[in-house]
Order: C-alpha cells, then structure tokens, then sequence
C-alpha cells in the first residue's frame, strides 16, 4: 500500500479513484476470506474433524482477516480526506 503522511496531496481525481479501488479490493478480498476461514471452521467442528487445522484456529484466522479488512478502509478515508484538504488548499 501507498504510505499517506500528512503533506502529500494527489494528483488528480483518478489519482484518488484507482487508490480508493485498491483499498476496496483488497478489503473485500480478505473480507470474503474470513468468511470462508468461519464457515471452514464451522464445518470442521460440525463434522468434529481436523480440516488442516483445529476449528478454532480456522476461527482465528476469520478473525485476523476480518480485523485486517478494515485497515484499507481507514486507508480510503485518509485518502478521501488528503484529496479534500488539496483540494481546498488549491483553491485558495
């Protein structure tokens, strides 16, 4: 990911477009991978078998997933947020 300090600014709105929709894909990537971690581990301690790993650390690692997805949505905000104040502050 692009590092965001406080002094940088985009170039453009396309700039801003493509950052936010590689926060967004990613976010849904491991949003559907923590789903399918959950429903792994459902299923293994439903069946009580061993699905490469024990259910509770397929239940961990939704966990860690779905926390993980929401670091590129702060990153789209910030994002949004750094693209508005360049904004403002070209306009004066």
């Amino acid at each position: 990911m692009i590092s965001i300090s406080e002094g940088d600014t985009f170039k453009d709105h396309e700039d801003v477009k493509a950052e936010i929709r590689k926060c967004g894909w990613l976010a849904s990537i491991l949003s559907l991978l923590s789903l399918v971690f959950a429903a792994v581990g459902i299923i293994g301690d439903v069946l009580n078998m061993t699905l490469g790993l024990e259910p509770m650390s397929w239940f961990l690692l939704a966990i860690v997933c779905a926390v993980n997805a929401i670091m590129p949505e702060i990153h789209s905000v910030a994002a949004k947020h750094l693209f508005g104040i360049g904004t403002e502050s070209k306009k004066k």
